[in-house]
Parts: structure tokens; C-alpha cells; sequence
């Protein structure tokens, strides 16, 4: 390998440990704890006795499932949109 990869790979490796690194839950506080949860706060602590207008009709087992499904998908959603421009990039005339 060249020094430039082996470089850039370590760089690469870096940049996605440190963050992990960097932040210590305390106590209860989730790791991978979101937005809505943070929101669903809040309004708890303007409007205590706000009602939500409707459940979810599905609630994962835990906060890390959450994000895996999450991240799923983002990442389908992803391919697609890349599958759809690779194959309309594909039909179009070179010029």
C-alpha cells in the first residue's frame, strides 16, 4: 500500500473513534439518545400536562435498535437515490 492510503486510513479511523471517545454518558443518559427524546422533554417541562395526539405503533426495545433501524434507513434511502442518478446518468446522451 502507499503511504498516501495508509495515511488516509488512519486518518479515517481516527475521526470516527475520537467522537466516541470523547463523550462519557452519566447515570441514565443514553448513548445513542436522540432528538425526539431530548424534545419529548422538553415539552414535558413546559406543558406537564400535554397528552400526545397518538402512540407509535412500533417502539424498539432499546435506544441502540433505534438507531440501527434508523441507520438502515438512511442507508436505503441512500442506495436508491444513488441507484436512481447512476442508472439516469447512464440512459442520457455523452455530449
Amino acid at each position: 500500500m502507499k503511504l498516501k492510503t495508509i495515511l488516509m486510513l488512519l486518518a479515517l479511523a481516527v475521526l470516527l473513534v475520537v467522537p466516541l471517545l470523547m463523550h462519557r454518558p452519566s447515570g441514565d443518559e443514553e448513548i445513542f439518545g436522540g432528538s425526539d427524546g431530548q424534545a419529548q422533554e422538553e415539552i414535558t417541562r413546559i406543558a406537564p400536562d400535554y397528552e400526545p395526539w397518538f402512540e407509535p405503533l412500533f417502539e424498539p426495545p432499546s435506544g441502540e435498535i433505534e438507531s440501527m433501524l434508523f441507520t438502515l434507513q438512511a442507508a436505503l434511502g441512500a442506495g436508491f437515490i444513488g441507484y436512481y442518478l447512476g442508472t439516469r446518468r447512464k440512459k442520457k446522451p455523452a455530449q
